[in-house]
């Protein structure tokens, strides 16, 4: 599954490294269709990403019914991305 949306950063206290790009709710409800078939585990889903000219991989953090993209420190430095900047996010499940 290919999936590209914008979204605004955010900050949320859960693991390291504090930048989440959520997943707007159309796009949210596509992942939690094919939820069970790639989580590893505790609803985390493996995936390709891509901000700017950065791709690298991360998990899908499930949160309040919908997921975040955890936006890595070399990513947010790479691209310039802080809390609250609007961003273009290309994901690829499934592939991984």
């Amino acid at each position: 599954m290919d999936l590209l949306f914008t979204t605004t950063t955010i900050e949320w206290r859960g693991p390291a490294p504090f930048v989440f790009a959520p997943v707007p709710d159309e796009e949210a409800d596509a992942i939690g269709a094919i939820s069970r078939e790639v989580t590893y585990g505790w609803g985390c889903i493996p995936a390709t990403a891509r901000i700017g000219g950065t791709e690298f991989t991360t998990s899908l953090f499930p949160r309040e019914g919908g997921y975040l993209v955890p936006v890595k420190v070399v990513v947010q430095r790479a691209e310039q991305v802080d809390v609250g900047d609007e961003i273009e996010v290309e994901l690829r499940i499934g592939e991984v």
